[in-house]
């Protein structure tokens, strides 16, 4: 795919939305979710913002509370403010409860978190399901302590509420579906988190532009409890969802990472392993197992869609994992439009990978009379489009796709579709298309 199909510098778009939605509070509930939301909005004028009542019964769960917090901070002894929530939203541990009031450095001290391994950081957490409060600061803060009373305030509520999501929906000409999720509740992460609401957003915008074969369903959503409720409200149509990936950290330079669906012989497994390898980025692929993010619930075994991953450094893998350091200065443009040609590679291979029917399968049919052996489209690139005739025409017997044909002749995925485009158009191949 050319630069110039996607406009100049589509990762300098996705940074810029991301460094847009940095600096707000999110967490699975709450105001900071819904600004967010009304950010994406603005480039996706159909994003649909659902809103589920606190309480309500999704799957083995249950929607909780809204969180939404105004101010905090912590005062030394001589009435320094030490730790202040306006300067990170991180120093606060989220869905803390609310607490004010004055305590000795003994009383505090469990209720600090910080990353001895890591002195320069600050930790993220969270108390989602268990009620509880605390503050996150950096080793070297933590270590420069000295005895004495300590004021503290966290201002914040907790009472029922919303869980709010975004979700788009793409109509093609089928109504089959490639699900593209990501997770909007982690505060001032740019990796583990805002890059896949960037990269999503970006896809969205160029998908709506253009016609495509499947539908396109996007996800702007909780972790966990967000993808558990939207199956929840949607487990009667998932049998729809042909293709799935759960994007997240895609910002980072490092290796790209694939994680296979739970089926692990999907065919986005296939188009996202071969990708990869024909890429030119060194890369790794895993296996499915049921720990990191929502590809956890969408392959849960009562659902066990056909959705994996595309990353690069997988979460948990980099050291500024759930900390201060996953900031604007830890993603690049670059790697952004590196992952977003990778994904959007993925996915013009699932809107072209058919199997075909061979119209003529006693013998090669006559390619000379059919203007298709050395005519000028031959003479370019010659030899590779007419063996891909012939490829593409011994097996195309209804087993087949066009991805198996690829990797077994060595040609490129391009190459054979477009054999496929022109030998169909001769009446020589017949596209079996299967909903």
């Amino acid at each position: 795919m050319s630069a110039t199909k996607f406009g100049n510098n589509p990762g300098e778009r996705v940074y810029s939305l991301i460094s847009e939605l940095f600096p707000i509070t999110r967490s699975i509930t709450g105001e900071g979710v819904r600004e967010s939301l009304q950010i994406i909005k603005r480039y996706l004028p159909d994003l649909k913002i659902e809103s589920i009542p606190s309480g309500e019964k999704v799957l083995d769960w249950q929607i909780p509370n809204e969180w939404n917090i105004k101010d905090s901070w912590i005062k030394d002894p001589d009435g320094k403010i030490i730790v202040d929530f306006h300067e990170n939203n991180l120093h606060v541990m989220g869905y803390s409860l609310p607490v004010s009031g004055t305590m000795t450095l003994d009383k505090l001290k469990p209720r600090l978190y910080t990353l001895p391994d890591h002195p320069d950081y600050i930790p993220y957490r969270t108390s989602y399901y268990n009620p509880d409060w605390g503050f996150c600061m950096t080793q070297n803060l933590l270590d420069t302590l000295k005895p004495g009373n300590y004021e503290v305030l966290i201002d914040s509520e907790i009472k029922p509420g919303f869980l709010n999501y975004g979700e788009l929906y793409l109509p093609g000409e089928t109504d089959q579906e490639f699900l593209l999720s990501c997770y909007i509740c982690h505060p001032s992460m740019a990796n583990d988190n805002l890059s896949g609401v960037g990269l999503l957003t970006e896809i969205a915008k160029f998908l709506k532009q253009k016609e495509n074969h499947y539908s396109y369903r996007f996800l702007f959503i909780p972790e966990t409890i967000g993808s558990i409720t939207w199956l929840s409200k949607n487990r009667n149509n998932v049998e729809k969802i042909k293709f799935g990936l759960v994007a997240t950290c895609l910002g980072d330079p490092g290796n790209f990472t694939y994680k296979k669906s739970r089926q692990g012989i999907a065919e986005i497994d296939r188009i996202a392993e071969y990708v990869l390898r024909n890429a030119g980025y060194p890369f790794i692929i895993e296996d499915f197992f049921p720990l990191g993010s929502d590809e956890r619930q969408y392959c849960s075994p009562g659902f066990n869609l056909p959705v994996g991953s595309l990353m690069r450094s997988r979460y948990s893998k980099f050291k500024e994992y759930h900390t201060s350091a996953d900031n604007l200065d830890f993603i690049i443009p670059k790697a952004l439009g590196e992952t977003f040609r990778s994904y959007m590679k993925v996915i013009e291979i699932a809107e072209r990978n058919f199997k075909y029917e061979n119209l003529k399968p006693y013998g090669e049919p006559v390619l000379g009379k059919r203007g298709l052996y050395r005519n000028e489209r031959v003479q370019a690139d010659f030899p590779d489009i007419q063996q891909a005739y012939l490829w593409v025409l011994n097996f195309s017997d209804g087993n087949h796709d066009l991805l198996d044909i690829a990797e077994k002749s060595g040609l490129s995925f391009d190459i054979i579709a477009e054999a496929a485009t022109i030998l169909e158009k001769h009446d020589l191949l017949k596209k079996r298309i299967n909903h």
